[in-house]
């Protein structure tokens, strides 16, 4: 079970790991988070990063160095991590490396409703999820072979992990594919003949009324 924190949108975590380098204006925080990608990491909506940084500030896990303004720009706050924030830090690392947490990713979301399509439509938009997903698979596979001539591999595991769930997803979609175009997926024409007459099979229809 999640832990009860002070700040506990994730852009907070990522704040104080870019913090731990060294104190920096929420600009600069901003710049930092970009180039390192971490906007692939985990959902960040830019727009309310000063909103997590005054209330990071307020409960003591960063503080105020000092303020500077360069020329007619407007004055900013530099801010450095503290000791509560970098304990803060490591023990929500230790939260996400070690307790799986149920996550809601769109595709299950999908595959949840499945049912409202023809099942050959959904073959079809499957092949074309696989489609891709295989480029995407390809591209990231090309890329993390670059990235790794030059970054060291504990900077790109994040990348390896994504990699791996693509590649899972993958093998998952072209076994299904298999089952629904050599007709061997269970309950497959009763799926089909409820899209093709629009009437409820009797055995669906008892399967909904036990679980009404």
């Amino acid at each position: 079970m999640a832990k009860q924190r002070k700040v506990s949108n994730l852009l907070a975590l990522a704040v104080l790991s870019t913090l731990a380098q060294g104190p920096m204006h929420p600009y600069e925080i901003a710049n930092a988070l970009r180039a390192w990608g971490k906007d692939q990491d985990m959902e960040i909506k830019w727009g309310s990063l000063y909103t997590v940084v005054r209330n990071m500030d307020k409960h003591g896990l960063i503080a105020a160095v000092e303020s500077v303004r360069e020329g007619r720009r407007p004055e900013r706050t530099i801010y450095r991590i503290t000791d509560a924030g970098r304990a803060e830090m490591v023990d929500w690392a230790r939260e996400l490396v070690s307790a799986p947490m149920r996550e809601h990713p769109r595709f299950r979301a999908g595959l949840s409703v499945l049912s409202v399509l023809h099942p050959d439509e959904a073959t079809a938009l499957l092949r074309q999820r696989l489609d891709l997903l295989e480029d995407n698979i390809t591209a990231a596979r090309d890329a993390l072979t670059d990235y790794t001539r030059t970054i060291p591999r504990l900077f790109l595991v994040e990348s390896e992990y994504d990699l791996a769930m693509q590649e899972a997803e993958a093998a998952w979609i072209r076994s299904l594919l298999t089952e629904l175009t050599s007709g061997t997926y269970p309950g497959l024409d009763t799926w089909r003949t409820f899209h093709e007459t629009g009437e409820i099979p009797a055995e669906l229809a008892e399967r909904t009324r036990t679980t009404e």
